[in-house]
Parts: C-alpha cells; sequence; structure tokens
C-alpha cells in the first residue's frame, strides 16, 4: 500500500458503527497485507467483544490509575506527568498478527473524561503514522467532534439507522465538521438495516445534508446471530449480505484503489 489512510467511523448511538468498522476490518485482512490500527474511542467499549479479543487495559483505565496516584501523593510533582501517561497508554495497546486494538474505555471522575479525550487525540496523532490504515469507531453521538478527535481523517463514515433521530445526527454531523473545521478529505453517509423500499429515502437524505451516498447494510441474520452468541463478526460468511455490502462500501469508498 502506497499512502495512508485513516476512516473514521461516527453517528447516533445503535446505528451500527461497530459492526461496520468490524466488517470493514475484515474485509481489510480478507483483500491486504497491511496490519491495520483499530481504535475503539467509544466508551461502552464493545468493539473488542465484537472482534472476539480481550483487553487487560484501556485507556480510561490507566488515566484512572494516575489521577489515583497523583492524588495519594505517589508521584513525585516534578514527574513528566503527560510523558508518564502517554507511555503507559501505548502500554494498553494490543498487538496481533492482523491488526493491533487500542481502546478508550470508560474513566472516572469530573473532568477526567475531557482528559483522556486530550491524551487520545495527542496519541492518535502519533500512532495513526505508523499504519497504512487506520480504523476509528467513534463514540455515539456528536460531543466528539467538537473535541477535535475526529480531526485530520481521509474518510468519515457516518451511520444511521432508518429513523428520523438518526438523520438528524448525521446531519448535526456535517453541520460541526464545517464549525470546527476538521479536515476530513471526504465524507459518506452509510445506512444500516434499510429495507429495499426506503433506499430512496436514504440517498434522498444523503442528498439533502450533502453527503455522498456509500451505501447500505442490509438485514442480516448473520450479524444477529453472531452478536447473540459471541462469535466474533470477523469469522461471518463471506456470502452473508451485511459483508457483501461491505465489499461494495470498500470499493465506493477507494479502499480497492490502495491494495
Amino acid at each position: 500500500m502506497s499512502r495512508k489512510i485513516v476512516i473514521s467511523v461516527s453517528g447516533k448511538g445503535g446505528t451500527g458503527k461497530t459492526t461496520l468498522t468490524s466488517l470493514l476490518l475484515k474485509w481489510i485482512i480478507k483483500n491486504t497485507d497491511e496490519v491495520a490500527l483499530v481504535v475503539d474511542a467509544d466508551p461502552a467499549t464493545n468493539l473488542p467483544d465484537v472482534l472476539g479479543v480481550e483487553l487487560d487495559r484501556t485507556v480510561g483505565q490507566v488515566s484512572k490509575d494516575m489521577k489515583d496516584q497523583i492524588e495519594r501523593g505517589d508521584l513525585s510533582p516534578t514527574t513528566p506527568k503527560q510523558d508518564l501517561l502517554e507511555a503507559w497508554v501505548f502500554q494498553t495497546l494490543m498487538e496481533s498478527d492482523r491488526f493491533d486494538l487500542l481502546a478508550m474505555g470508560r474513566s472516572e471522575g469530573e473532568g477526567c473524561y475531557c482528559y483522556v479525550n486530550n491524551v487520545l487525540t495527542r496519541i492518535l496523532d502519533t500512532l495513526t503514522k505508523n499504519y497504512s490504515i487506520s480504523l476509528l469507531d467513534m463514540e455515539a453521538g456528536i460531543e466528539h467532534l467538537s473535541r477535535r478527535t475526529d480531526r485530520d481523517v481521509d474518510v468519515m463514515l457516518v451511520v444511521t439507522d432508518p429513523s428520523k433521530m438518526g438523520f438528524e445526527t448525521s446531519k448535526r454531523i456535517k453541520e460541526l465538521i464545517e464549525e470546527v473545521h476538521i479536515g476530513v478529505k471526504k465524507t459518506y453517509l452509510v445506512g444500516n438495516r434499510f429495507p429495499p423500499q426506503l433506499l430512496d429515502v436514504l440517498e434522498k437524505a444523503a442528498d439533502d445534508i450533502g453527503f455522498e451516498l456509500a451505501g447500505n447494510i442490509p438485514e442480516d441474520a448473520n450479524v444477529q446471530s453472531f452478536n447473540m452468541t459471541g462469535k466474533p463478526l470477523l469469522d461471518i460468511p463471506d456470502d452473508s449480505p451485511s459483508y457483501r455490502a461491505i465489499a461494495e462500501i470498500a470499493k465506493k469508498i477507494g479502499l480497492e484503489n490502495l491494495v
């Protein structure tokens, strides 16, 4: 792969961001030789379970550990706390043969969450430079955009389900991208679980909002079954409707041109 690409996945909670991220990672593993960086920036931390991996630590946990040590007086006032915290965060990176995973996780305490986001943003600036492909599964909603956690990405995929709130959140994301001047080179709308009779509604919404439509992930019994039984979506059959749709989305956003 000749150049690097950073893909961010955003949208309202429950629209299928983690499903899209997981299936897109499956496509990358199947069609490239690259080791991808995958970041679960959602405090819910569902991505490791969907991918079938276990994490020892999250960014939120190491941030809380440092906060506790500072309050107990265990760290010297002269200790460079930012450098130390970033070193601890890098140690939470789970490495595998085909992808490396960093998880945000939850943090506790007033002001702690925003601080962890600032740390994550700085670390992402460094980490993404070391990978040809980076996939960022962002937290639900739009708050992360105002914190600039999504800054400087090549492709933003905004996922919506067949709901007014899904469309409204997508519209607000579009507005915030422009308001806070996030460096997104290309934005796409992705539908999830739209039945065939509503695809024209999805297309019109994308046009009205000002997003290019990347595609729709159809209802898929395999996704439901895998999620219910805890099987990793990376093992979903290639002929599953959802994965076939992901292959088309990968082509639409230009991933095939990078292979």
